[in-house]
C-alpha cells in the first residue's frame, strides 16, 4: 500500500510540473528597447494573479507571449508542456485572451461564439447565456453596434464561458461601470475552480482586489513583487490611523489620517490596501 501511494505521489509530482506556466529567464526587447528582462516566475492552477504594474513595463507584452502572439528569443515559457510559440492546435484550446481594446468583428455575438465554440471542447453555451443576460447584452446584436462597455460585457461573458484552463484578461473592467464591475466580480470568482489559471492586468485595482489570491507586481525590467495574498497578509500590516505608526514602513496621507504599512507583528492579518502596497514596492527601488 505504501509503494502505490509513492507511486501516486510521484505522478502527482510530475503532473504538476506541466499544469502551469513557467517562465524562466524571460528577455524582451521591441528594436532593442528592452521590456522584460531575464524574469522568472510561475502560474499554479487554482487562482487568480493580479499582474500590476506601470504604464510601458511589458504587461499587455508578457500576455502577447504567453499566448505565442510573441516569440520569445531569450527564455523559456512552458504551459502545460507546450512552447506558446509553436501555436499548437492543442495548446491553443487552453487559453484565451482579452486585449484592453476589443472591437470586435461585424457579426453578432452569438454568432460570434458559435463559431469559435468548436475549437474550445469545454464551452458552456448555457453559462454563457446566463452571462450575457445577467450583463443585459442581447446575443442578437452585432459587437459593431455596442458601445465600449457592452463590448467589453460580452467579450468577458464568452472568454468566461469558454471555460479554457488559462485566461489572461487585460485591463477587464475599463469601460464598465459600477453594476458591471460587480457583476464582472461575482462571475469570475463563480468561474474559478482549482484546474483554472486567471491573470488579470490592471490600474483600476479596487475592481479587482478581492478577488486576487497572488499578486505579481512588474517594473520597466524586474519582478519587484511575485507573492500569494496570504503570504503578503503575514508580512505587512496595513492600517489607518490619525498618525503614522513609530515601526511604519510606508506611510500616505488618507481621508481618515494615514495610510500605512508595517511589519505584521501579532500574526494578525489584515486587508490589503494594493494600491498603498504597489507604491510601498516602488518606492524601494
Amino acid at each position: 500500500m505504501e509503494c502505490i501511494d509513492f507511486v501516486f505521489y510521484i505522478c502527482s509530482v510530475l503532473i504538476n510540473q506541466y499544469t502551469m506556466i513557467r517562465i524562466e529567464n524571460l528577455s524582451f526587447a521591441y528594436s532593442g528597447d528592452m521590456v522584460l528582462d531575464n524574469i522568472s516566475t510561475a502560474f499554479e492552477p487554482g487562482r487568480i494573479y493580479g499582474l500590476l504594474g506601470a504604464n510601458g513595463v511589458g504587461k499587455s507584452t508578457l500576455f502577447k507571449l504567453l499566448c505565442g502572439l510573441l516569440t520569445t528569443k531569450h527564455g523559456t515559457i512552458s504551459i502545460d508542456g507546450y512552447n506558446p510559440g509553436d501555436r499548437k492546435p492543442a495548446f491553443l484550446s487552453k487559453i484565451y485572451y482579452v486585449p484592453e481594446d476589443f472591437e470586435g468583428p461585424d457579426v453578432a455575438i452569438n454568432a460570434y461564439a458559435k463559431g469559435i465554440a468548436p475549437f474550445y471542447p469545454n464551452f458552456d453555451k448555457a453559462l454563457l447565456d446566463k452571462l450575457l443576460s445577467d450583463f443585459e447584452i442581447d446575443p442578437k446584436r452585432k459587437f459593431t453596434k455596442l458601445s465600449l462597455g457592452q463590448r467589453k460585457r460580452a467579450i468577458l461573458a464568452i472568454a468566461l464561458a469558454l471555460r479554457t484552463e488559462y485566461l489572461f484578461l487585460d485591463e477587464p473592467t475599463n469601460g464598465l461601470d459600477i453594476p458591471s464591475k460587480a457583476d464582472f466580480r461575482r462571475m469570475v470568482a463563480a468561474a474559478m475552480d482549482e484546474n483554472r489559471t486567471i491573470i488579470i492586468s490592471t490600474h483600476q485595482v479596487r475592481d479587482v482586489e478581492n478577488l486576487l489570491d497572488h499578486i505579481m507586481i512588474l517594473s520597466k525590467r524586474a519582478v519587484l513583487l511575485d507573492k500569494g495574498v496570504s503570504e503578503i497578509q503575514s508580512e505587512y500590516s496595513f492600517n489607518i490611523s490619525v498618525s503614522a505608526p513609530e515601526d511604519a514602513l510606508y506611510v500616505e496621507p488618507g481621508l481618515g489620517g494615514c495610510c500605512s504599512i508595517s511589519p505584521n507583528t501579532t500574526g494578525d492579518e489584515s486587508r490589503i490596501n494594493i494600491e498603498l502596497l504597489f507604491n510601498y514596492i516602488n518606492s524601494k527601488r
